[in-house]
This record gives structure tokens, sequence and C-alpha cells, in this order.
């Protein structure tokens, strides 16, 4: 007799993995969420109740949604044996992109893939979505975890995220108005986020390299600089959107992700304009230092691949640039001025001074 265990599938290793990712959903819970227990074959998410999101800020509202995942950065966290900060990553990836738009994020839903069904080790990853879901504030409405032997390596898993959010109609921000003139404010990153992981795995995850030694030029373990996460954020630019609430103060955003600064800036940027980014403006993260040597990486790829101390910014019209960046510091959110929009043809220009 041939059970469905024998062919790697463990049920009851799928229920325990329930049981112990549960409380951490329901930490993200918020008034919306109707699902009552994790679990359910679908979420539920009330749009329009007292006190409901919508019913108090939005008269049109329109709904945004996105899919991202971590890509090869998952390497490090297998070597690393680490899987509690994979998750913030994963849920940083999408709501970064959702509130480019203008977008507050409502919820989001993961898809885990693993070779083998370890309870603890799903619940760790889960533990890790969950707290990039209040930092972002959004609940986790639903997820799937698919147990898939033979396919995936025992000790390897895959990761998919998908967040919706919502924006008032009349506030998107597609980059349609920005003009000559503009400021470009930079909100600094954590270090490497989740791109650019295939070069940083060709150069480290060898056995040249100690993950647990700290290397010279850095203050940290390099596994630990390699895994730092993503950072979220949702809550500094909320705060600058409440608080001009007008169209007429924040031109475009986007956030720096595969290809850098030069791949994600012109995608906000009308036919009639460019921008010019000072690269002398802020300081790299110390990691890419250390990339940039170990692999004699030419400064034009680094920028191209990384993105290199700005993980999001702002174009902003320039009247209001100095209290954005009051702002941002009264809140404690890292941020440099470190460009501006000129008449031009939807280019990226980076100036070393």
């Amino acid at each position: 007799m041939v059970t469905y265990k024998d062919s790697g599938v463990d049920i009851e290793a799928g229920d325990d993995a329930i049981d112990l990712m549960a409380h951490h959903v329901r930490s993200t819970y918020t008034p919306q969420v109707l699902t009552e227990s994790h679990g359910a074959f679908a979420g539920l998410f009330l749009l329009n109740h007292p006190p409901g999101i919508l019913s108090r800020n939005y008269r049109n509202p329109v709904l945004v949604a996105c899919t991202d995942g971590v890509g090869t950065k998952l390497e490090v966290a297998y070597r690393m044996g680490i899987a509690s900060t994979i998750g913030i990553d994963l849920v940083a990836m999408c709501v970064n992109d959702l509130i480019v738009q203008g977008a507050d994020p409502l919820f989001f839903l993961d898809y885990i893939a693993v070779g083998k069904l370890k309870p603890a080790l799903v619940a760790e990853i889960v533990q890790g979505i969950a707290a990039g879901c209040r930092e972002a504030g959004c609940s986790i409405l639903g997820g799937e975890t698919a147990e898939m032997p033979g396919f995936y390596k025992e000790n390897h898993y895959e990761l998919a995220g998908f967040a919706v959010g919502v924006v008032e109609r009349s506030r998107i921000i597609l980059g349609k108005t920005v003009e000559p003139g503009d400021q470009i404010i930079g909100l600094l990153s954590s270090g490497i986020h989740s791109n650019g992981y295939s070069l940083v795995r060709k150069l480290f995850l060898d056995d040249s390299w100690d993950l647990g030694a700290i290397p010279r030029g850095l203050d940290e373990p390099l596994g630990q600089a390699l895994l730092r996460p993503t950072r979220i954020y949702v809550k500094p630019v909320q705060a600058i959107l409440r608080a001009y609430r007008t169209k007429k103060v924040v031109h475009g955003m986007a956030h720096i992700t595969g290809s850098g600064l030069p791949g994600n800036v012109p995608r906000v940027l009308p036919s009639k304009v460019d921008a010019v980014i000072h690269i002398n403006r802020w300081e790299p993260p110390d990691i890419f230092g250390l990339i940039q040597e170990a692999g004699k990486v030419p400064d034009d790829e680094m920028y191209r691949v990384f993105n290199m101390g700005i993980g999001y910014i702002l174009i902003v019209a320039r009247y209001y640039s100095d209290a954005i960046l009051e702002r941002l510091a009264s809140i404690q959110v890292p941020a440099r001025p470190i460009g501006e929009i000129v008449q031009g043809k939807g280019r990226l220009i980076m100036k070393k001074r």
C-alpha cells in the first residue's frame, strides 16, 4: 500500500504549519478582515463599512494590485539558515511598488512552495511576512503552502506575494505632472534590498567567503549584510501624501528595484523632461563597496544592477522640497536631495559633481 506521505507529501505537517502560522497571520488583521480563521478557502475583506478605510477617505476609490517575489536572495537565506526576515522582503517588494501610484495597501496574499514541508520553517517565513504587513499597515488575507517533493530541494523554498491597495482616483500619481524645476528626493535604502542577487551569489556564495565572518570594510558579518531586509517605504510616503493632499506637491515617485536608478526613474518621467541625479549627494552602504571590490565591477554596472543606497524617490515641486525633507527627518526617515528635473527627452542623467 502506497500513501501520499510515501510520495513525499505530509498532510499532517501541512496542518501543523497552519496552526503554527495562525497567530502571526491574525496579528495583521484590521477591522476590515471578516475571515474568522486562517485556512479558509478565500479571505474576506470589507471595503466600505465604518470604520472602513474607504468610507472615511475615498469618494471614487480605485483598487491597485501588484505581485512580486524575492528572487535569488533566497539562496542567502538557505545558506544562513535564517527564514524570519525573507518574508519582510516579500512584502516590501510588493507594497513599495503599490505606493508609487499613491495607493494605501489593504491586504496581502502569499504563496510558499517547499520541497519538504517543515512546519517550523513555514511558520518562520510567515512570521517575517506578518512583520512586513504590520509595518505596511495591511492584512494577510490568505495564502497557499505547497509541498512539492522532488521539485524543490528539501531545505529550499520559493515565495511569491500579491498586494492589493486603494487610491482615490483624483489622487493617482503617474508622473504625468513632472515638470522642469521639480526636485528629486531620495529615500535611503537599508542595503542591497532584493535585487542583484545573481551577481551577489556569483561573488560570495562559494567556499572562498565565510558568511559568518566580518570582511574588511563592513562592521557586521557578511551573511547578515547580504540578508538585511528590504526597507518598507509605506509609512513615510503616506506621511508626505497625507500632509500635502494635492497632486501639485508630489508629482512622481519610483521604487528603485531591478535595474537600479537608470531602469526605474525613467518609468515615471514624461517624454519632455530629464531627471538629473547627483550621485555624490549620498553615501552608498558599505556592502556595495565590497561587491565592487570583490568583482571589480564597473561603476556603470553597479548603478545598473543595484539601488546603490537609494531605495525610493519622490519627485516634488521645488517650493515644497525643503519642507518635505524636514518632515521626513522629523519621523526619522533618512532622505537626501539628490537631483532635479530639467527639459529633456525622458532620460536619466547621472552626474558625479
